[in-house]
């Protein structure tokens, strides 16, 4: 008996789901990305949106273990909401991988935005990413498709390795 191939979760902004804070989404063309979704192995979600924040919405930046917008209303709660809620996801259907949105405060996974408005990347994780990485998850931005196709390659491999015959 074989297991499943492994599952991704992956920022629904990036799939062209119209969730950002700006109500708009930063879709990606690939055909590797649309296959993996073709095949069932790709599973959408939004932190932010999942964490209770709308669409639209103001802009939030990480200032210290704080998320706040431009006029100061902290977020925190409902960033840390989402990010539970990815996590418990991801162990309730065994998703060991996520492809998430660079910079965003909840998602960023090696840049985020430094706090002050000022659009400027400073190196950093956001909240959701954070989370998932303490609990074994693999995180990868769109910037990495490669080394994601690689490491989900390898894990099936593993599996196969060990399935018994």
């Amino acid at each position: 008996m074989s297991k499943a191939p492994p599952r991704v979760l992956v920022s629904a902004c990036l799939l062209g789901q119209p969730v950002r804070y700006d109500g708009q989404s930063k879709g990606i063309v690939s055909d590797w990305l649309n296959e993996l979704g073709a095949e069932g192995r790709a599973q959408s979600f939004c932190p932010e949106v999942a964490g209770g924040l709308p669409t639209p919405r103001p802009p939030a930046e990480r200032q210290g273990d704080l998320v706040l917008t431009a006029s100061g209303l902290d977020v925190t709660a409902e960033f840390d909401r989402g990010a539970e809620l990815a996590l418990a996801l991801c162990q309730a259907q065994d998703i060991r991988f996520a492809l998430l949105k660079e910079g965003s405060p909840s998602c960023g996974s090696r840049r985020i935005y430094n706090g002050r408005f000022e659009g400027v990347l400073v190196a950093g994780e956001g909240r959701t990413t954070a989370l998932l990485r303490r609990n074994g998850i693999a995180v990868f931005s769109e910037e990495q498709l490669p080394e994601l196709a690689l490491a989900l390659a390898s894990a099936t491999a593993k599996e196969a390795d060990s399935t018994p015959n």
